[in-house]
């Protein structure tokens, strides 16, 4: 098959483009990056570089593929000028687009939990809005939305807490059961969707692990030398305050407050639970404390 992947040599896009050639797909590589352009090609990839935000670029890409991988990339939260939203439905109107007009046939198209929400969630309106920009396709069009869950990797952003206090501070957590979930992990799901010759239009949740705030605390802890690592509850009004006076966008910080404000209350994971996996992935929470202790120690 001949297949794209958006996302450069992402953490999911590398390891799903891996697979694709291991498998003996023709895979090429979306990236706005030149200096990509090496790393790809010794992936045994062909490299594509140009704008998501380019549909005619996006449609010459797109043109013969046999299925294509959609995700919409990280945007700097820090930019006082960024429309986070806007950003989605744009880049999702593009890909809508490109699809239609390169013949494309089979969408997989990465989504997060909480999508099925038009309120509520945040940030995560943008995966929502996504979903449905691209369901507006001809019917002819296979999609998948993958909706992975919470991922370890965001974990990563609570190192220097961690280090300097010896707590994870959120308004999410502690005793809330949160469903985890790999990167890899994802890009497994991905790959099997690529490749599923079945037609039609479904949703697909992804998740690796169940463990509670606290439950993560003591894994994470165990591995970098702190036991006695805590989780703690925090309301939002405190949240919001911690996120702005770092400088982060105020709407966008509100947005991500709004989502993990979500994930305490269980509105986000309710249809998760509707559709929860028939199985879980492979990486589990202690295989990614070592790699979360591997970094940790990397922290001066």
């Amino acid at each position: 098959m001949k297949i794209v992947v958006t996302g450069s040599l992402g953490h999911i896009s590398k390891p799903l483009s891996q697979e694709l050639i291991q498998k003996k797909h023709t895979v090429t590589v979306i990236s706005s990056n030149p200096e990509k352009q090496t790393e790809i090609t010794a992936l045994g990839a062909t490299v594509a570089i140009g704008s998501l935000e380019d549909v005619a670029f996006l449609t010459a890409t797109f043109t013969g593929a046999d299925a294509v991988y959609t995700m919409i990339p990280p945007n700097n939260y820090f930019d006082p000028n960024l429309d986070l939203l806007g950003y989605y439905r744009r880049l999702g109107q593009n890909y809508a687009q490109a699809i239609k007009q390169a013949g494309v046939k089979h969408v997989v198209n990465l989504s997060s939990i909480g999508a099925h929400l038009e309120k509520g969630n945040g940030i995560l309106r943008g995966a929502h809005d996504v979903e449905q920009i691209l369901n507006e396709l001809p019917a002819t069009i296979s999609i998948t939305h993958l909706r992975p869950t919470s991922f370890y990797y965001n974990l990563y952003g609570y190192s220097e807490m961690i280090k300097n206090q010896n707590l994870i501070v959120a308004n999410y957590g502690a005793d809330d059961v949160i469903p985890w979930v790999s990167t890899v992990d994802i890009a497994t799901v991905a790959a099997e969707e690529l490749l599923n010759t079945q037609t039609g239009r479904k949703v697909r949740y992804i998740a690796s692990q169940e463990a509670s705030g606290n439950e993560t605390a003591k894994v994470l802890g165990a591995a970098i030398g702190k036991p006695d690592l805590r989780w703690i509850l925090i309301s939002d009004e405190q949240t919001l305050a911690g996120l702005t006076a770092i400088g982060m966008n105020p709407e966008i910080a509100a947005g991500l407050v709004e989502m993990y404000a979500g994930l305490h209350t269980g509105l986000l994971a309710e249809d998760y639970y509707r559709n929860r996996p028939a199985e879980m992935g492979e990486v589990k929470l202690t295989d990614f404390a070592r790699e979360f202790a591997a970094a940790f120690q990397q922290i001066k």
